[in-house]
């Protein structure tokens, strides 16, 4: 929605005011990362699910959660305290979500931009609506009634309630580059055209420096870094990414489009696989892959203006799959939203490196091993679920995001046998999504 006004925004220079006061140095704020090798979950997992949902904070989604950290009110960048509403998932419009509004968001006062966030500025971020929009659209939160199946996943398992993107821009792009490769390429936003390879030499991204200057330079979406993919195969280890065609210039919607040895190598055909409900039949047939990322359709994403709220019905539809299957004693399910999305939270990321951390979002660990009720404090990025995976193979770590992360050691008791599987109760069930009808829409353009 706001795709063609922030492309011309991204032209012009950023104009921050940057304040005195100290910076984060890398690493500040956090728990050292923990290096003892999980792995073995003493040879328990054997498959790993990463569900990636769209564009919501923990806040947003999980307000009001027993035990976690939430608010129920903010501050906009003049100092007025503003009261969260609730703004229902199937709301038409959307929010700015990209690296001009996390800094307006975070309204930081290092001398970096983005850092040392005072998180009063989401009043200065765009939203898609001209009429009949609240005084303050992202000052929000998704009413209970349409979250009540993450509940029902977090009050039977874990719910990390301090995990951040691990990059600072609140792209999906970005973000799922990072949780397949644990970085990407330093580029920043959003491709003018398709997620990858397909858009040839002429479908480029903005970059960011160690300055965070955006643009930095630009550069072509179709690169070739390690990603855990290639870790994957060189281990003789099986994987899929589970992802829908999608109408336009997107082709599939796959962070694997973005690596040219990856399309336009075997694991095209033979590891991207879609549609993304080809998973279902693949647990069933006893197909299921070591690893698997799975993306949702545009109606199923959580994102803001799909009209849609069945978002957390497809999410229990995937935990139901796997939980009445021979894999539930065997897997560890990973559900985390891509970014923030533009929606308010209170929690200021700390600054780590030039291209992170990003705002707050939710994540779930669902397994027969995990941890019944418990609201995990532990300081979680998009590296922790790769650090688990590394782990649980014996893989080695691909970048900064993975190798700094802390493993979510707490989320887990290897030590008990596996919890029976209880059913997570839905408005809708796998044969809703199996037949329904999707408009090719990308889950985001961003």
């Amino acid at each position: 929605m706001f795709r063609g006004a922030l492309r011309v925004a991204a032209l012009v220079p950023l104009l921050l005011t940057a304040c005195n006061g100290g910076i984060t140095t890398a690493g500040s704020g956090l728990p050292p990362a923990t290096r003892v090798r999980n792995a073995a979950s003493s040879g328990k997992i054997k498959h790993v699910v990463i569900v990636i949902q769209e564009n919501r904070s923990f806040n947003n989604l999980f307000y009001g959660f027993p035990g976690a950290k939430t608010v129920d009110y903010g501050y906009d960048h003049s100092g007025h305290k503003i009261t969260l509403q609730p703004i229902p998932l199937e709301t038409w419009w959307d929010v700015q979500h990209d690296s001009h509004g996390y800094f307006a968001a975070c309204n930081g006062k290092g001398s970096i931009p983005g850092t040392d966030c005072r998180m009063n500025g989401f009043d200065r971020e765009w939203a898609g609506c001209s009429s009949g929009c609240p005084a303050y659209p992202t000052y929000a939160y998704v009413p209970h009634s349409e979250t009540k199946p993450y509940f029902a996943m977090g009050k039977q398992y874990v719910l990390a309630d301090q995990m951040y993107a691990s990059n600072f821009d609140a792209s999906s792009f970005v973000s799922h580059q990072y949780i397949i490769a644990g970085q990407s390429e330093s580029a920043v936003n959003y491709p003018w055209s398709s997620w990858g390879c397909p858009g040839g030499k002429y479908d480029e991204i903005e970059t960011v420096d160690q300055q965070r200057n955006i643009p930095a330079g630009y550069e072509v979406v179709c690169w070739d870094p390690t990603t855990l993919g290639d870790e994957l195969d060189n281990a003789g280890i099986s994987w899929a990414f589970y992802t829908a065609t999608v109408s336009g210039d997107f082709g599939i919607w796959s962070a694997y489009q973005a690596i040219n040895h990856i399309y336009n190598g075997p694991d095209w055909n033979k590891d991207v696989l879609t549609p993304q409900t080809t998973f279902f039949d693949d647990v069933d047939k006893g197909k299921l892959r070591a690893v698997s990322w799975i993306t949702p359709t545009w109606e199923n994403s959580d994102h803001a203006g799909s009209r849609h709220n069945t978002g957390p019905a497809w999410v229990a539809s995937i935990v139901n799959a796997i939980g009445g299957s021979k894999y539930w004693d065997s897997t560890a399910i990973f559900i985390f939203w891509d970014d923030y999305g533009g929606w308010y939270d209170s929690e200021p990321p700390a600054y780590v490196d030039y291209d992170g951390l990003g705002i707050r979002i939710p994540m779930l660990v669902v397994s027969a091993y995990a941890r019944k009720n418990k609201v995990s404090h532990t300081h979680y990025e998009h590296g922790t679920i790769l650090k688990f995976v590394e782990q649980t193979f014996g893989l080695p770590a691909m970048a900064a995001s993975d190798a700094r992360a802390n493993a979510p050691d707490d989320a887990f008791d290897f030590t008990k046998p596996p919890r029976k599987f209880r059913t997570i109760p839905s408005a809708h069930g796998r044969a809703f999504f199996m037949h329904q009808r999707t408009s090719g829409r990308a889950p985001d353009d961003q």
